[in-house]
């Protein structure tokens, strides 16, 4: 069973099916999928756009479909006994899940570990005991997994082997009606619904201010978690196009991205894009974020980085104001951008190399022998 709670873990999933499959073409893989599981050899028992959500408050709105989720998951190990459970990120779901994998004495495989070396480490105790085998994709978390008696492995990032670009600039922009001689700004606004609906209408605003002083161009990113029509319904009004596809050569084409905090800021990091972090959620949950996280930034490209690399708008500072004077400063001061992109650039490679999920599938595997 292998179950994943947002599009990145959708895509890193898929890309461990593949990598499963090549290794052992008779094995049945079954869980929660999104968009791209299934297009892979996977047999889907719930949809992963159901269970989307960030925080406390924003998973307490979604929780008829998270339980309903559990309920449906819980039922199928105790029947079908997987050989393993493979778990990919989602941690206040999967953690649960990996308890009743325990007791049920079906091994555990979590891949891209919780960030609890950020905030609520104590769920490290719950992972020694649940989990059998953690495979890590930042060098720094082995030492953190290991002083707590934890069975891990760096197997490097997952995005090496999946960030990758085949087209040029000119042609990624003019397939979608865009000016490749023009500044180009990417959006992306999150693959959660909460998080769309609170970033985009800023981005928007800021788009607007921008188009018309700065004769910047403008172009929005779908995630394969949020709906097609309903983020055509939001964006309709600013008269911006949404891509689908090629994603990451329509990020390399872009001189500058506005991202939701997440996956999306590595991606953009290992394209070597300069950009803007942006995020919001409801104020309880960010006040109770306040107390409980222990690092200094939230992009993942900043924490790796060990400095503030590229602008953070956080809560109240997420306004178009804001977004508008931090992007004016990235893409005319051509000394501070060129800076940016060549310690961009060096990133890679402190993520080790490709192959990620070739080495999760042999752990997989072994685990299962």
């Amino acid at each position: 069973m292998l179950v994943v709670g947002e599009a990145s873990g959708d895509v890193h999933g898929a890309n461990l099916v593949k990598a499963l499959h090549r290794q052992d073409a008779n094995l049945k893989i079954f869980g929660v999928a999104g968009e791209q599981l299934e297009r892979t050899d996977f047999e889907a028992l719930f949809n992963v756009s159901k269970l989307t959500g960030m925080g406390l408050v924003e998973l307490a709105g979604n929780v008829k479909n998270i339980w309903q989720a559990y309920q449906l998951l819980r039922g199928a190990l105790k029947q079908r006994r997987p050989d393993l459970l493979i778990l990919i990120d989602f941690p206040d779901f999967n953690l649960r899940l990996a308890r009743v994998a325990k007791s049920l004495r079906i091994p555990v495989l979590y891949y891209i570990s919780p960030q609890i070396w950020a905030w609520r480490r104590g769920r490290v105790r719950q992972i020694a005991k649940s989990v059998d085998r953690m495979a890590v994709v930042f060098p720094f978390e082995v030492e953190f997994y290991r002083r707590h008696g934890v069975n891990v492995t760096f197997v490097g990032h997952p995005l090496l082997e999946t960030v990758t670009t085949s087209q040029n600039r000119e042609t990624v922009l003019a397939r979608h009606g865009l000016n490749p001689t023009k500044k180009t700004v990417a959006l992306l606004p999150g693959s959660r619904h909460g998080e769309v609906s609170r970033h985009l209408p800023v981005m928007l605003a800021a788009a607007a201010q921008m188009r018309a002083a700065d004769n910047v161009q403008f172009f929005c990113l779908r995630a394969s978690t949020i709906d097609a029509a309903d983020l055509a319904a939001m964006i309709a009004d600013a008269k911006i196009p949404i891509v689908e596809a090629d994603r990451y050569d329509a990020v390399r084409a872009a001189d500058m991205v506005w991202t939701a905090s997440g996956t999306a800021t590595l991606e953009t990091a290992l394209l070597a894009r300069p950009m803007v972090i942006v995020y919001r959620m409801s104020w309880l949950t960010y006040l109770i974020a306040r107390l409980l996280v222990r690092v200094e930034h939230i992009g993942m490209v900043n924490l790796i980085a060990g400095k503030r690399l590229v602008p953070e708008l956080i809560q109240g500072n997420v306004n178009p104001q804001r977004l508008v004077a931090e992007s004016r400063r990235l893409l005319n001061d051509e000394k501070a951008r060129s800076a940016i992109v060549e310690e961009l650039t060096r990133l890679r490679e402190r993520l080790d190399s490709p192959g990620a999920a070739d080495r999760v599938a042999a752990i997989a595997l072994g685990m299962i022998a």
